[in-house]
């Protein structure tokens, strides 16, 4: 069973910084491409950003590329989500995503575990 436990949200003004972790407890965690997704109230969850088993691919939404960074640390079982230059459309619960597979993906339904989300709200 693959749990995954996001932290680091809160609440910041626009143009602030911060930090999301979302922590695995699988023992194959270097294997897993994980990724970042949002659901804003009234909207369906959206991707943000995806990282390769390695580190060394990652992808975002246009919407945040430039100020958002997906990093890893598979020592730890560690996924992060460095946030800059916070807009207050990036207002959301934001859920870490896992998936055994090999290949980045930006849908949903290619992810097979989930976290319980961290709310984040950037105010104006």
């Amino acid at each position: 069973q693959v749990q995954l436990v996001e932290s680091g949200g809160g609440l910041v003004q626009a143009g602030g910084s911060l930090r999301l972790s979302c922590a695995a407890s699988v023992l194959t965690f270097s294997r897993y491409v994980m990724a970042w997704f949002r659901q804003a109230p009234g909207k369906e969850r959206e991707f943000v950003a995806t990282i390769n088993w390695s580190g060394g691919d990652t992808y975002y939404a246009d919407s945040v590329k430039g100020r958002f960074t997906i990093s890893r640390d598979n020592a730890k079982n560690m996924v992060y989500l460095q946030m800059n230059s916070l807009k207050p459309e990036d207002t959301a619960v934001y859920y870490c995503a896992g998936s055994p597979r090999l290949t980045l993906a930006t849908m949903t339904t290619r992810y097979d575990y989930w976290g319980q989300g961290t709310q984040v709200t950037v105010s104006s």
